[in-house]
C-alpha cells in the first residue's frame, strides 16, 4: 500500500514513511492510492473480533512495513480494557428507537481522541525505536486532541511534544489537563488567537522543509493519516453492534469541527461499510454545514470566529476538509492544490456547488447546526428522558441527528467527550456539577506549565529550536 498526495506530488511512500512525517512536501495530505475494499464474507469474519483484533484486521490494509505479528503486539497493547474501561472499548447505548449513542470517552483523557492517539503513541515509539530516531511533535488544539497527545506521548521515548492551542479559549478543564502535566518531554505553548492561528503555524512549520528536516518535525493532527486510519475502526465497531446483520445500514452522526472524526466515516464508508448517511454536525462556527448546504467553502477570519460552549468545534479552517475535496474531485491533484493553494489564501473561498449533489448522492454527507440554546435544550432533555448525562459537542451531533432520522435505519451518534470537560454549561442546562472520575480531583488547582507567544510560527520555531539542543 503505498500513499500520495492530495495536490500532486509524484512521490509515493509507506506507511511508516508518512508517520514521521505530517504533511506531503507539496503541503498537501496523505491518502492511500486506493481504498481496500471490504466484502460482506469479510463482514461476518470480522463481526465478533475483539476491538483490538479488529483494529489489527483494518489496519492491516494500509500498513505493509510493520511485520503483522508486531502490529497484532501494538494493537493489543493499546486497546485494554484497563486503558479504555470496558470489554467493548466502544460500548453502544440506546437512546430511543433508533438512535444510539457509541461511547469513545472512556480513554485516559475523556475525549474520543484518545482512541487515535493511544496506538499512535505507540506506532511512533516501535517506529523510532526502529530507526534509532528521535521525533518532535508539533500540534494545535482547539481542546482534545492536545491531552490526548500528551498523555499518550508521556514518556515515550525519542519523543518530545510542543502543542499549541489558543491561549484562554479551552475550558478550565481541558487546560487543567495539559498545562498540569509536568514532564519534561511536554511543552505547551498558549498561542494568542484562535485554533484557525495555531493550525496556520502547524502548517507553516511543517512547510518549511529545511527546519522540518533539521528538527526532526512530525505531527498528530489529524492531518497525519495513521490518525485518522485509528478511527476507521471503530466506525466498522459501532456497526457491528447496531446492525442486526452484515448488509444492514446504518447512519453516523457526528460533532465536527476540522474534519477528521468524520473524514474517517468517509473512509469507512469508501472500503463498503455498509453507511446510509454522514451527518456532519456543527455548532456556530459552520463552516462546513455551508459546504454542504451550498457546496461553497468560506474560511473565515479569527474575528469571525465564535467562542462558544463547544469549543472544540471552534473552527473555521476545517484541514481535513481537503481529503474529501480530493475525492470528491476524482482525486484531481492539480485541480485540489488550485483550490486550497491558490484560490482559498487569495479569495477566502471557493465554489463548488456542481459537485454539490454528488457529495449526498455518492458519498451520504447531510449537515446541519447547533447552538447554545439547541445545546442546552438537548442535554436537559437527554438527561430528562434518558438518565444520559452529554457533553455540549455529542449535543450539537444528537440534535442534528434527529433531523436526518430515516425508518429502519439506525443513527448512531458518535460520543466525543465526557461531560466534566464542559461543567459550566452543564451546570447551566441543569443546575448540577457533572460527575468527575476521581484521578482528575482538583486539577485544576495543580501548577501549570505553559508558555504564552503571539500567533508567529517564527516565535514558535525559535522555542522549538532552543528546546531541542
Amino acid at each position: 500500500m503505498l500513499y500520495l498526495s492530495t495536490r500532486g506530488h509524484p512521490d509515493r511512500k509507506h506507511f511508516c514513511e508518512i508517520l514521521l512525517e505530517g504533511l506531503a512536501p507539496d503541503g498537501g495530505l496523505y491518502l492511500p492510492e486506493r481504498y481496500p475494499q471490504v466484502d460482506a464474507a469479510t463482514l461476518a469474519k470480522w463481526r465478533g473480533l475483539p476491538y483490538a483484533d479488529l483494529a489489527f484486521e483494518i489496519l492491516s490494509l494500509y500498513i505493509d512495513d510493520i511485520p503483522a505479528a508486531d502490529l497484532r503486539a501494538i494493537c493489543r497493547k493499546t486497546y485494554t480494557q484497563e486503558v479504555f474501561g470496558t470489554r467493548e472499548i466502544v460500548p453502544l447505548k440506546k437512546l430511543e428507537e433508533g438512535v444510539y449513542l457509541e461511547g469513545l470517552s472512556n480513554g485516559p483523557t475523556l475525549a474520543f481522541k484518545d482512541m487515535a492517539m493511544q496506538l499512535l503513541g505507540n506506532l511512533f515509539e516501535y517506529e523510532l525505536g526502529r530507526r534509532g530516531e528521535e521525533l518532535n511533535i508539533l500540534g494545535a488544539t482547539s481542546g482534545d486532541t492536545g491531552s490526548a497527545a500528551e498523555y499518550a506521548m508521556r514518556g515515550k521515548k525519542g519523543v518530545r511534544v510542543f502543542m499549541t492551542s489558543p491561549h484562554g479559549r479551552m475550558s478550565p478543564f481541558q487546560q487543567a489537563q495539559m498545562f498540569s502535566l509536568q514532564d519534561a518531554n511536554i511543552h505547551n505553548l498558549a498561542v494568542e488567537g484562535v485554533f484557525d492561528d495555531c493550525q496556520d503555524i502547524v502548517k507553516a512549520v511543517s512547510n518549511d522543509l529545511e527546519f522540518k528536516r533539521k528538527y526532526r518535525i512530525g505531527t498528530v493532527n489529524s492531518i497525519n493519516w495513521a490518525r485518522l486510519v485509528a478511527q476507521v475502526v471503530y466506525y466498522f465497531a459501532g456497526y457491528f453492534q447496531a446492525a442486526k446483520a452484515n448488509g444492514e445500514k446504518v447512519s453516523f452522526a457526528v460533532p465536527s469541527g476540522n474534519f477528521g472524526n468524520i473524514c474517517a466515516g468517509h473512509v469507512a464508508r469508501s472500503m463498503g461499510l455498509p453507511i446510509a448517511q454522514l451527518v456532519l454536525a456543527t455548532n456556530e462556527n459552520d463552516v462546513l454545514d455551508e459546504f454542504f448546504r451550498t457546496g461553497v467553502y468560506r474560511v473565515r477570519g479569527s474575528a469571525d470566529t465564535y467562542e462558544t460552549s463547544s469549543p472544540s468545534m471552534d473552527i473555521s479552517k476545517a484541514s481535513n476538509f481537503e481529503r474529501f475535496v480530493f475525492d470528491l474531485l476524482g482525486r484531481d491533484g492539480a485541480k485540489v492544490r488550485s483550490l486550497f493553494a491558490e484560490e482559498l489564501p487569495a479569495r477566502g473561498r471557493f465554489d463548488l456547488s456542481g459537485d454539490i449533489a454528488r457529495a449526498r448522492s455518492q458519498y451520504g454527507f447531510v449537515s446541519g447546526r447547533s447552538s447554545h440554546a439547541d445545546r442546552l435544550a438537548t442535554i436537559r432533555s437527554t438527561f430528562e428522558r434518558f438518565g444520559t448525562l452529554i457533553d455540549t459537542h455529542t449535543a450539537d451531533g444528537l440534535k442534528v441527528a434527529r433531523e436526518h432520522l430515516q425508518p429502519g435505519t439506525p443513527m448512531i451518534v458518535l460520543e466525543t467527550a465526557l461531560p466534566i470537560k464542559f461543567a459550566a454549561t452543564i451546570v447551566e442546562a441543569l443546575g448540577r456539577e457533572p460527575e468527575r472520575p476521581a484521578r482528575f480531583a482538583g486539577i485544576e488547582a495543580l501548577p501549570k506549565r505553559v508558555t504564552v507567544l503571539p500567533a508567529d510560527a517564527a516565535r514558535v520555531k525559535q522555542f522549538i529550536a532552543a528546546h531541542c539542543a
